[in-house]
Order: structure tokens, then C-alpha cells, then sequence
């Protein structure tokens, strides 16, 4: 195995396995061996730059947030200006990605708060930071569309964003059970046609191409 002098070559080949390994796996069933062997790093150094499986774990969502974080800010330099495009377009990025995936391995976040987040107080508290960040962006669009009249006004954008987040989530496990990017376009398209819809505003119709 090629060895480097840079302190941060090996956790950070570990973190990237990591990443890999967890999202097309999940938690339980990826050991230290499987995360050494992806990262090309032996065995024993593992434990010298993290304490536990747990510990990494939680340094993996960490990094995860970072990186939602860093495509969210591509997502908006490419947005329209007006406020409810602009979140038509990040939504629609989010389901490009997903659509091109040649594995349907969902949201880490989502993934993560089924498998370990009662099991995990250090990822409960990573996960929780990395979804209310998620949040508090669509939230932050929403206010400004409730500004300019393009969605309803009479609940709180915090809670349209909470909301919208949890469809979002449910929609990417039906896509892993389905096996189709379907669920999550008709989750998307009844939030933003219906839900969002301002009051008195016409309802586009609804219609599904799901087969469930």
C-alpha cells in the first residue's frame, strides 16, 4: 500500500470509503475491514485517527452536510432569481441526480436516521444539525416566496419546509422499494402545485404515471 507523508491522506481516504460504503450499504453492514480495504489503508491505522465505528460514523455525516451544503450553492448559482423557480430548480436538480444514479441509495441522512439514530446519540445530533440546515435554506426561499405572493402565506415557511422535507424522505424510500424516481417527481409536484398553491389560485390537475 503506497504510503504519504501528508497527515490527512489516510482519514481522508477512510472518510471517502466511508461515504461510499455507507450509502451503498448502510451502517451495520459495513465492518472496518470493508472501509480499510475501499480505502486502500491498513487495517490498525483505522483506530488511529478514529476512536469507534461509531465516532467515524458521525464524522461521515458531518462531512455529508458539508458536502449538501456545497450542491445546494451550485443548485442556486444556476436558480432563477424569482424565489419559487429558483426552488423548482434546486428540486429539480435533486431529481436529475437520481434519475442519472446507477444506484437508487437515497439520502444518507434518511438512511442514517432509520438505521442508528436511536442506537447513536453523537449521529442523532450530526443528523438533526444536518436536516435542520437543509430546512432552514428551503426556508429561507419559501419566506421570500410568500413575500412575492407566489405561495400560501397562512403557515409558516419553517413548517412548509419541514414538511417538505418529509416528502422528500418518504418519496426516496418508496424510489428504493419501486425502483423508480416516479415517487419522488409525484411528491414534488404535489407540494409545489397543491400545497404551495396560494389561495384562490386554480389547481393544476394531478396525475400520477406511478404504477403503486
Amino acid at each position: 500500500m503506497p504510503r504519504t507523508a501528508d497527515p490527512t491522506d489516510i482519514p481522508e481516504r477512510l472518510l471517502s470509503a466511508g461515504l461510499t460504503l455507507f450509502l451503498q450499504q448502510g451502517y451495520n453492514a459495513t465492518g472496518i475491514q470493508a472501509l480499510t480495504d475501499h480505502a486502500g489503508v491498513p487495517k490498525g491505522s483505522f483506530y488511529n485517527h478514529f476512536a469507534s465505528k461509531e465516532a467515524f460514523a458521525a464524522a461521515i455525516v458531518e462531512r455529508y452536510a458539508r458536502n449538501m451544503q456545497r450542491s445546494w450553492e451550485r443548485m442556486m448559482a444556476s436558480a432563477p432569481p424569482q424565489p419559487m423557480a429558483a426552488i423548482r430548480h434546486v428540486f429539480s436538480q435533486m431529481l436529475s441526480y437520481h434519475e442519472r444514479a446507477t444506484c437508487s441509495a437515497g439520502c444518507l441522512i434518511g438512511n442514517f436516521a432509520a438505521e442508528i439514530a436511536l442506537s447513536s446519540e453523537a449521529c442523532r445530533q450530526n443528523l438533526m444539525t444536518a436536516q435542520l440546515a437543509w430546512r432552514e435554506r428551503l426556508a429561507g426561499l419559501l419566506t421570500a416566496a410568500q413575500a412575492s405572493g407566489e405561495i400560501r402565506n397562512d403557515i409558516d415557511a419553517t413548517a412548509l419546509s419541514a414538511l417538505t422535507w418529509a416528502a422528500w424522505e418518504g418519496g426516496l424510500l418508496r424510489m428504493k422499494v419501486e425502483r423508480s424516481v416516479q415517487p419522488l417527481r409525484d411528491s414534488v409536484n404535489l407540494i409545489f402545485d397543491h400545497l404551495f398553491r396560494p389561495t384562490g389560485a386554480p389547481a393544476p390537475a394531478f396525475i400520477s404515471t406511478s404504477d403503486h
